[in-house]
C-alpha cells in the first residue's frame, strides 16, 4: 500500500530539520511546548516555536535515550559515555559518572523527580530535588534491557533475561516482585491505567499479568501471547479503554504489528488483530494520547497511522533510509519523527472535523 491510495490526509509535515547524525531519541515535553532529540554523534538538540536550540554538541559518543520529567522542569540523557546529563529549565545541574557502563535506558517517575536509569546490571535511582542517589537497584541476571514506572509512581518494573523484577518505590530495600519469563524480556510497560504490567520477549511471545496480584505477591497465572514471526521489539499501551474496561496493548515484531483486546472472559484472554502494512523491520509504535490512533514506523521509510488500531489512515513519509523513533505531543496535534539520517519531522493534524482518532 502506497499514500496515494489512501483517501483521507489528516496530518502534514509542520517542521523539518537534519541532525548530524541518526537520530537515537525523541521527547515531548509535559506542556507539548518542546521536544527534546539526541543523536549518535552526542547531540543534544531542542524544538522549540519551530526553531531549533542546541542543548549540547556531541564528541562522537552517542547519546541514546532522553527524558522530561513530570513537571517538565527536569530533562535527562544518558549514552555511550556512561553520564548521565540532568538539566533544570535548560541549564545543566547534574553529571553523573556511570562509565564504563553505558547508559541506554533512564525513565522519571511521573508523580516525583526520580531519575531511575540502567548502568549494566543494575538501575539507579536519583532524586532531582536533593541531587542524591536513593537506591542501586541489581537485576544481576544480565543487563537492564527495559524500564518502567507505574502511573501512580509507587512501583518500578525493570526487564532483561529471565524475566521482569518489580520494586516497591516506598521502601527500595525490600525484595523485588518477579514475573518469571523463561527467555529474555526486551520491553516492558506498565498500561496508562497501572491495571497490567506486559513483558515482550526474545522467545516470540508476549507475556502479560494484571499488577495488582503481582503486588500482593499472589500466585497469579500470566497470558502469555505466542505466534510471532520474530522476537518482540516494542510493546505500547492506549490510554482508551475498550467496552470491556481495558486499554489495547500493540506490539511488533518484524514488520508486523498485533493489537491485543481483553475479552470479558479471563479465561478466554486477548483477541488479536493482525496489522500488516510495512515492509521492513519496525523501530517504534506509539498510541497518540486519549485515542485509539496507533502510529508506527520503520526501516521502510513510513509512518503509518492506524485508525483504531485496524486500517490504515495515513502514511507519512520524510527519512529515506527509516525512521528510528517517534513521539507524540501530549494532547495529540503533532508527532515527531526521528530518521536514519538525522531527519527531525514534525506532522501537525490538520484542524477540521473530529479526524480519525477513534
Amino acid at each position: 500500500m502506497n499514500s496515494s491510495a489512501l483517501q483521507s490526509k489528516e496530518f502534514e509535515e509542520y517542521f523539518s530539520h537534519t541532525l548530524s547524525d541518526y537520530v537515537t531519541a525523541i521527547a515531548w515535553s509535559p506542556d507539548g511546548t518542546t521536544v527534546a532529540a539526541t543523536n549518535a554523534a552526542g547531540d543534544v538538540v531542542l524544538w522549540q516555536n519551530g526553531s531549533i536550540t542546541t542543548l549540547q554538541t556531541g564528541n562522537g559518543e552517542s547519546v541514546d535515550c532522553v527524558a522530561f520529567s513530570g513537571d517538565g522542569q527536569y530533562l535527562a540523557v544518558g549514552g555511550q559515555d556512561g553520564r548521565v546529563k540532568v538539566w533544570q529549565n535548560y541549564e545543566l545541574i547534574a553529571t553523573l559518572e556511570n562509565s564504563p557502563a553505558w547508559v541506554d535506558r533512564l525513565a522519571w517517575n511521573p508523580t516525583s523527580n526520580q531519575l531511575a536509569f540502567s548502568t549494566g546490571r543494575q538501575v539507579q535511582v536519583w532524586d532531582a530535588d536533593t541531587r542524591e542517589i536513593l537506591a542501586g537497584l541489581n537485576f544481576e541476571s544480565s543487563s537492564v534491557l527495559g524500564i518502567d514506572w507505574r502511573c501512580d509512581g509507587q512501583y518500578l518494573a525493570i526487564g532483561g533475561y529471565q524475566g521482569v523484577k518489580v520494586w516497591n518505590c516506598q521502601n527500595w530495600n525490600d525484595e523485588p516482585y518477579i514475573l518469571d519469563i523463561p527467555s529474555v524480556s526486551l520491553a516492558i510497560a506498565w498500561s496508562t491505567d497501572g491495571k497490567f504490567l506486559a513483558s515482550g520477549n526474545m522467545d516470540r511471545t508476549i507475556t502479560v499479568v494484571e499488577s495488582q496480584p503481582l503486588i500482593r505477591g499472589e500466585i497469579s497465572e500470566p497470558w502469555v501471547m505466542r505466534g510471532f514471526p520474530g522476537k518482540i521489539r516494542q510493546i505500547a499501551w492506549s490510554d482508551l479503554t475498550t467496552k470491556q474496561g481495558a486499554p489495547l496493548l500493540a506490539c511488533s515484531s518484524v514488520e508486523g504489528i498485533v493489537a491485543w483486546e481483553k475479552q470479558a472472559d479471563d479465561s478466554l484472554g486477548w483477541e488479536a488483530r493482525v496489522l500488516t502494512n510495512h515492509v521492513d523491520v519496525i523501530s517504534a509504535i506509539a498510541f497518540a494520547p486519549k485515542s485509539l490512533l496507533l502510529a508506527s514506523t520503520g526501516a521502510d521509510g513510513w509512518v503509518c497511522l492506524w485508525k483504531k488500531a485496524k486500517q490504515v489512515a495515513q502514511i507519512l513519509t520524510g527519512a529515506s533510509d527509516g525512521f528510528s523513533c517517534l513521539g507524540w505531543h501530549p494532547q495529540g496535534t503533532l508527532l515527531a519523527g526521528g530518521g536514519e539520517n538525522g531527519e527531525l519531522i514534525i506532522w501537525s493534524k490538520i484542524t477540521r472535523g473530529q479526524g480519525f482518532g477513534g
